[in-house]
């Protein structure tokens, strides 16, 4: 009966850990929340003040405190660490909130996050400035972007929505609001129009209008028509396209000045327009040009979007720029505008030339990050502003089917604006393969 007793402990034994290791490598949330957390934490209790001496986190004492604690404590005075406030588990880390003390700054603790990661064995660890004085430790404890699982109950709001996740295990989002145009750039098969494809798709479910330029003949874009305001197809049609919008921003200062308000959103809602947010593919076909006779149109077409990124996000009309490179060897103005684009996602790239024209000027020590993305992990990028600040993010799997079930669901949603009629796709009752050639209404073009 022992020997019976012994068996079954040592199997289930043996299937315990056989069931952990498997959930370590299928089930990593659960694998943390059952073992990585508890060990984590034990650990960063237990090693906390050590740490954080060895990595040149801490301080000496104030005067008086190093008299207290010689004179009335009888204790040896010790550096003084980071004031822990608050430690909190999630289902991908751990957060650590720290009151920094005197002497030490945000980037003394971001310099010794790698130190910190190995100290305390997890996968990353991002430091985030909470308030002056005060930061947060993101530990993640295993690599969150291999699987790309967004937050649940993750909606998009007015003008925010989430396209990605970050390597700390919290969406990525873009808030038009707070960034209102941005630049996108990758190399072939590096996950760009997924990207695009999972913002078209967020966009989509919002109030706003959406108008597309691809100059591919819109093999991209067509598929998204039902619930796009205008598509252009073709230079000479973007050429047009862009001279409507510019008008169109224009009458939307008139409508500020009559009202005596400076931006869009503080207009009554029931005067307000709607907002546009215009989504460029490949960029570099409207830079390019075959003969003398199109430079014309083509710098007509710079100025003009160089003019939508100066002035149109105070009327509610956003830019997001996509392409392969972007820079001065495209022609006059391609600088300017890349100037204009505060948001930069840049994913996989063939140059390290490519990495500095999207990083170089906002976050430069993002762009060895950038040269460092693995080719087998398409949808991985870099984001950065012009705060200084930037992360590793990933955009979920996305087919181009399932962001064209969206835009046809929520077809209803696409605004009436008179301005743009002319450019407003057609739609075919049952997008088939057949039906794509329809998609867009034959219309004569003048330059």
């Amino acid at each position: 009966m022992s020997d019976l007793t012994t068996f079954l402990e040592a199997a289930g034994a043996l299937a315990g850990a056989g069931g952990l290791g498997y959930a370590k490598v299928r089930a990593p949330r659960v694998y943390w929340s059952l073992v990585g957390l508890p060990v984590t934490w034990g650990r960063f209790t237990v090693t906390y003040g050590a740490t954080m001496d060895v990595c040149g986190l801490t301080v000496r004492p104030s005067g008086l405190r190093a008299f207290v604690v010689r004179n009335v404590a009888r204790r040896e005075v010790q550096p003084v660490p980071p004031k822990v406030r608050r430690v909190r588990g999630t289902s991908t880390g751990l957060r650590v909130s720290l009151r920094l003390p005197a002497g030490l700054e945000p980037t003394d603790v971001a310099a010794a996050s790698e130190r910190l990661r190995h100290a305390w064995g997890v996968h990353s660890v991002n430091v985030v400035e909470s308030k002056p004085g005060v930061v947060e430790l993101r530990m993640t404890g295993y690599d969150v972007l291999k699987r790309v699982r967004m937050p649940r109950r993750l909606k998009a709001q007015s003008m925010v929505v989430p396209v990605a996740l970050r390597d700390d295990g919290t969406a990525f989002v873009r808030d038009y609001r707070k960034v209102p145009h941005a630049l996108t750039l990758g190399a072939n098969q590096s996950g760009k129009s997924m990207y695009q494809r999972n913002l078209i798709a967020g966009l989509a479910k919002l109030p706003v209008g959406l108008v597309g330029i691809d100059c591919k003949r819109g093999v991209e874009q067509r598929p998204y028509a039902p619930r796009l305001s205008a598509l252009a197809t073709t230079p000479e049609m973007a050429s047009e396209l862009l001279n409507v919008l510019v008008a169109e921003m224009e009458s939307r200062f008139d409508l500020l000045s009559a009202h005596g308000v400076s931006d869009l959103w503080a207009l009554p809602e029931e005067v307000r327009p709607v907002p546009l947010v215009v989504l460029v593919d490949e960029v570099a076909e409207l830079f390019l040009t075959a003969a003398k006779k199109d430079e014309e149109r083509r710098d007509r077409m710079v100025m003009q979007m160089v003019r939508l990124g100066q002035m149109a996000r105070a009327i509610g009309i956003y830019l997001e720029i996509c392409g392969q490179r972007f820079g001065s060897e495209l022609g006059k103005g391609a600088t300017m505008l890349r100037a204009q684009l505060t948001g930069r996602v840049i994913h996989r790239v063939n140059d390290k030339q490519t990495a500095e024209m999207g990083l170089g000027d906002v976050a430069p020590e993002a762009v060895f990050a950038v040269t460092t993305i693995a080719p087998d992990r398409p949808g991985v990028a870099v984001a950065g502003d012009s705060s200084g600040g930037w992360s590793r993010i990933r955009t979920p799997q996305t087919s181009p089917a399932e962001a064209a079930a969206v835009c046809r669901e929520h077809a209803h949603l696409t605004p009436d604006l008179p301005a743009l009629a002319p450019f407003r796709p057609a739609v075919s009752a049952e997008p088939t393969t057949d039906d794509a050639p329809s998609l867009i209404k034959p219309r004569p073009v003048t330059d």
